[in-house]
């Protein structure tokens, strides 16, 4: 058989190897009734040949928008236009969510990453403008299934390799979110940048300030929710990219730790990174991997050299918590994640002052307390953030620390820890104060929380007369 015909043999025989759910058959064959071609396309087909659960089904089509909505007519449940100016169509069907796209053939004016819409008339137009090779296989559905693989997508997923069907530089200038998409894939699918992507991404870097800081979120979140996040905040940093996105990151390659153990704290903080993630039992958690990679991001505005020799970074965890709020308010993150991130942040160093048990039980209160709802995970950090080579002191310190849980456990069971509360509430004080509602009310209730703390649980009796006293000193 001649190699182009062995070729073409194989890649269909590949049409079996991508399933084929019952819903696009229908509508393949409604496309097919109109005198249309239907494909499954880009990361349908993508993920279906790497064996990943295939949730949304994206289609591309020979057929203008009006046809498509004209075949989904009576056969959708719903149907949404909010993108047919870009030649996209969405519908439901029995519960699965699929988009249609008419062929495109866009220009991009290089100044927005938003396109002169043209559409295109085969499927080769189409696919030689999506963003990689790996994205830009179809399969048609409609008359004799075929595998459509113009760009060698299929040999560079077998290859991990990344790479653009165009010039890796056509693509980032029509669309420089395709830069951090690039660093997604790497974190997601374990693929590795071919070098032309790489020299693109690095001398084209500035360009991603093309695009918003909400497009420019999502696609960090999904980046670091991926399976290996520390490779492509690697790509980001190497690249320049990072400069863009997260400034304070490639910064922290300035800072040597106070240990003189690492190579710098941008090495240290990868690895808390992904021994954060070893530690996370419910699915990725984007507040923890935050937290992880940016904690130590307050340590070269604080860097200072002793006297010793040594070099030291006094309240980096302070200055570290008002950056991470920064740069995640720019980021246009959601203010629970910011705010979440940054408390864990502020959190991180407070255990170092617990040695071998020194701390009092209101220490461990307020530790308790100051977490709130973040303590698990704040756990996490915490050992996450040991990073010696030194086997014995690494192991004190994982014993310190479980120390201290133990500690938190048996007042958790001796006080209801997780919901400390004065003994009195506001009612409580202003009956026995005899004063109407008002900032004095506050300020008792603070001053019981903080004996509270100090001392455990009062009673009522004792709260009272600690009540009375406070209020005595309180009248001139």
């Amino acid at each position: 058989m001649p190699p182009t015909d062995l070729l073409r043999a194989q890649h269909n025989a590949l049409v079996d190897l991508v399933p084929i759910p019952p819903v696009a058959d229908e509508l393949a064959a409604r496309f097919a009734a109109a005198g249309h071609r239907l494909y499954l396309v880009g990361g349908s087909v993508r993920d279906a040949l790497l064996g990943r659960p295939v949730n949304d089904l994206d289609f591309t089509t020979d057929a203008r928008p009006e046809a498509v909505l004209a075949a989904l007519a009576g056969w959708a449940d719903a149907v949404w236009d909010t993108g047919i100016a870009f030649g996209t169509v969405g519908a439901r069907r029995h519960g699965a969510t699929v988009e249609i796209t008419t062929f495109r053939a866009d220009v991009y004016d290089g100044v927005t990453r938003n396109p002169v819409v043209a559409f295109g008339d085969t499927i080769e137009d189409d696919l030689v403008r999506r963003d990689f090779s790996v994205n830009a296989m179809a399969v048609e559905l409609t008359g004799t299934r075929t595998f459509v693989d113009p760009h060698g997508g299929l040999a560079a997923l077998h290859a991990g390799v990344l790479d653009t069907p165009a010039t890796p530089e056509e693509s980032f200038s029509d669309d420089p979110l395709r830069m951090l998409r690039a660093a997604r894939f790497v974190s997601q699918l374990g693929l590795a940048p071919a070098p032309r992507v790489v020299a693109a991404m690095t001398a084209m870097a500035g360009q991603l300030s093309r695009i918003t800081a909400e497009r420019v979120q999502a696609e960090l979140s999904k980046l670091l929710l991926g399976a290996h996040p520390r490779r492509a905040i690697e790509l980001l940093v190497d690249t320049e990219l990072a400069e863009v996105v997260l400034p304070e990151v490639p910064a922290m390659r300035l800072a040597v730790d106070e240990h003189m153990q690492h190579k710098d704290v941008y090495v240290h903080s990868l690895v808390v990174l992904e021994q954060a993630i070893d530690r996370e039992t419910d699915g990725p958690d984007l507040v923890l991997r935050l937290a992880a990679l940016l904690h130590d991001i307050g340590k070269p505005a604080t860097r200072r050299k002793e006297s010793d020799g040594r070099v030291s970074f006094h309240h980096h965890e302070v200055v570290g918590a008002k950056m991470t709020r920064r740069r995640l308010r720019e980021l246009r993150y959601p203010k629970s994640v910011v705010d979440d991130v940054a408390q864990l942040v502020f959190l991180h160093l407070r255990f170092h002052g617990y040695g071998n048990g020194a701390w009092t039980d209101s220490a461990v209160r307020r530790y308790v307390t100051d977490a709130g709802p973040l303590l698990e995970r704040l756990h996490r950090l915490v050992r996450s953030d040991c990073t010696t080579r030194n086997r014995r002191r690494a192991a004190a310190l994982q014993r310190s620390y479980d120390g201290l849980e133990e500690r938190i456990a048996a007042l958790r069971e001796q006080e209801e820890l997780d919901a400390i509360r004065p003994d009195l509430d506001g009612n409580a004080i202003m009956e026995i104060l005899g004063i109407p509602a008002g900032p004095l009310v506050g300020k008792a209730y603070k001053h019981l929380l903080a004996v509270r703390m100090e001392r455990g649980p009062l009673g009522r009796e004792e709260a009272e007369a600690e009540l009375r006293r406070w209020a005595a000193e309180q009248t001139p």
